[in-house]
């Protein structure tokens, strides 16, 4: 298992990185319009299977401001950050009373819809922006890097559980691991950023980020406890769903696209 989630992470990350990387501005915008479909697609699934109509609903939920804000259509900063606050609000009714508080209820589904349909297309207004590019590298490294601390830390050396209701798995240790991880790697590619930051604004930042990444994957987690599943689905071996595998850099994203303008 641990062969195959680092080949599959390593993969995903080269792909990721070229398409970042390489894309013109509207292939990098049609291939976050996929990505966010797709993640619909796994809130549906999750909420609704089988249920067409539902999972159709629930789509066009997310889909409607997805679509409107890929097309220029971008939000005051108060709308992405009613979600974020709604979602982290979820993990911390999850950690402190467990997931049969909000089981299966349709305003947690729609919340999951409206958790993609309106901050997954930041990923595309950060990178298309300039110095884009590198914002969306600088920040991937950083959570990589603390993704990576966490887990190899965690996984051994791991005895507290940080929020075993919501992630059974994260430890405190593993947390404070992650943080040195993304606190070191800002000081080895502080170079890459654009702008004038003096170390300490770097690593104010790198620590933002960073907690916006962990947070944001106690968040998805959460959605997956009420949901009453394990993974958000099964696109990536040894990982997942896309939801499992992008929801540490969801909150950091739009906070990054916010912090750069």
């Amino acid at each position: 298992m641990l062969r195959t989630r680092v080949l599959t992470g390593l993969i995903a990350l080269a792909a990721v990185l070229a398409v970042v990387t390489l894309a013109p501005d509207w292939l990098f915008t049609v291939f976050i319009a996929v990505v966010t479909a797709w993640g619909l697609y796994e809130v549906a699934l999750m909420y609704a299977p089988g249920r067409t109509l539902v999972m159709s609903l629930l789509a066009l939920a997310g889909g409607f401001p997805a679509v409107l804000i890929l097309c220029g259509a971008i939000p005051n900063w108060w709308v992405p950050a009613v979600i974020i606050a709604a979602m982290v609000g979820l993990a911390v009714r999850v950690g402190l009373k467990g997931a049969a508080v909000g089981a299966h209820t349709l305003s947690t589904a729609l919340l999951g819809s409206l958790y993609v349909g309106v901050l997954f297309p930041y990923f595309a207004l950060l990178r298309n922006q300039p110095q884009g590019v590198q914002l969306v590298i600088v920040m991937l490294l950083l959570i990589v890097a603390g993704d990576s601390g966490a887990y190899l830390v965690g996984s051994r050396w791991g005895r507290i559980k940080l929020a075993p209701r919501v992630s059974p798995g994260k430890t405190v240790e593993g947390t404070i691991a992650s943080l040195a991880a993304s606190l070191i790697t800002m000081v080895l590619i502080r170079g890459a950023l654009p702008g004038a930051e003096t170390m300490t604004q770097a690593l104010i930042l790198a620590l933002v980020i960073n907690l916006l990444a962990q947070i944001g994957d106690l968040a998805e987690s959460a959605l997956k406890r009420i949901a009453g599943v394990k993974d958000s689905g099964w696109l990536f071996p040894g990982h997942g769903g896309l939801l499992d595998r992008t929801d540490s850099l969801v909150f950091a994203t739009v906070f990054t696209y916010y912090y750069s303008r």
